[in-house]
């Protein structure tokens, strides 16, 4: 038996296996629409056999993306495009989560391949960011402080995505608070200098990202899980400590979050000391503080590694990132390689054992 397929219930979800795609951004949608690309690209992981896929970091907002060309959930045409594509996964036996994003001060930037870098100007589409603070993330432009009525508007954008993303037939909503963008921005002491309720304490930077969760919270369906990436540390002496997050997140537990997703880093600038697994510590922190479900993700590649996050108990699901987009097949793999014996349409899968080839590329399971 391997804990790499075992399924895992949270609510009225059950995910067939712990093998999961992490959000990656896209960069290539028009006005925040999904198209082929998004379904070619989830799709291929879904037929590959992750158990869970989830989307890039999509907009709940225009002025909350990324790039201009990041997908959105704002509006009910993205809304019904989306669920073209979360179709096509259910199709695969797979579960699909759409994670929720607003960027903050690090929005309105150029695309990674562009030959420019920094913030986009107006001339060329971009548009003036928001943040707690009037402090610009270095290279980017300086973001406007957010007033009471905006810091107030951004748990609603959210909910009214988190409604939309369950219109769409979604499974899973991740609030994205992590890597720098609008709800770290907050929680952070290295870009949060307000000094009213949502600035200061630790309690008072956590406040807009428990608002959010609320409102996500209230809109998404009882039985349908709600996941939070965080980012475990700033890699900083004054910036956020694990422990100071892994409190955030025993604090999530009460506000009707079912797992939480463990990255680092993004908000300023940091001297990160990069290897395999390297944010997996970090996981098994927040875990073992916080009495939560967590995910590991960070140069995680081979299956042997990734099984032994979980028996060591230090995550109770492993996201892959750069290493899915080489292997777009990895769990079916994985399962090969740590002797699971995946199902086929002629075979069902042992007992207790979430992977399966789909029909049509069965014969690649012939040996």
């Amino acid at each position: 038996m391997s804990l790499l397929f075992e399924p895992l219930r949270l609510r009225d979800l059950t995910v067939k296996n712990r093998v999961w795609l992490a959000p990656m951004c896209q960069y290539s949608s028009t006005d925040g629409m999904p198209d082929d690309w998004q379904l070619v690209h989830l799709g291929a992981r879904a037929q590959g056999g992750f158990g869970l896929v989830l989307t890039e970091a999509t907009a709940v907002v225009p002025e909350g993306r990324i790039t201009p060309q990041d997908a959105g959930l704002w509006n009910d045409a993205q809304r019904d495009a989306w669920a073209r594509v979360v179709d096509f996964v259910h199709s695969q036996d797979a579960a699909i989560g759409v994670q929720l994003a607003h960027a903050g001060r690090k929005a309105s930037t150029y695309r990674p391949w562009a030959e420019a870098q920094g913030t986009v100007p107006a001339a060329e589409g971009g548009w003036d960011t928001l943040a707690p603070s009037a402090e610009a993330f270095p290279g980017y432009a300086t973001p406007q402080e957010m007033t009471p009525e905006q810091v107030a508007a951004v748990p609603r954008q959210f909910a009214d995505a988190a409604r939309r993303a369950h219109e769409a037939g979604f499974d899973v909503v991740e609030v994205h608070a992590a890597h720098g963008y609008l709800l770290h921005q907050f929680l952070s002491p290295l870009s949060n200098h307000r000094t009213d309720a949502y600035g200061g304490s630790p309690e008072n930077r956590a406040r807009l990202l428990l608002e959010t969760v609320d409102a996500v919270r209230a809109v998404w369906p009882e039985g349908k899980p709600v996941v939070v990436r965080v980012s475990a540390t700033d890699w900083r002496e004054d910036g956020l400590q694990v422990d100071d997050v892994a409190a955030v997140a025993k604090e999530l537990a009460g506000h009707g979050v079912d797992l939480v997703d463990v990255s680092t880093g993004g908000v300023a600038p940091a001297e990160i000391t990069v290897g395999p697994g390297y944010q997996v510590p970090h996981a098994r922190r927040v875990r073992e503080v916080s009495g939560m479900p967590t995910g590991a993700v960070g140069l995680i590649t081979s299956p042997a590694q990734a099984e032994q996050v979980l028996v060591d108990g230090a995550a109770d699901v492993v996201l892959l990132a750069r290493e899915a987009l080489r292997d777009p097949h990895w769990p079916l793999r994985a399962a090969h390689e740590l002797g699971v014996k995946a199902g086929t349409s002629r075979r069902p899968a042992p007992d207790g054992q979430g992977i399966a080839w789909a029909p049509q590329y069965e014969r690649g399971a012939w040996r």
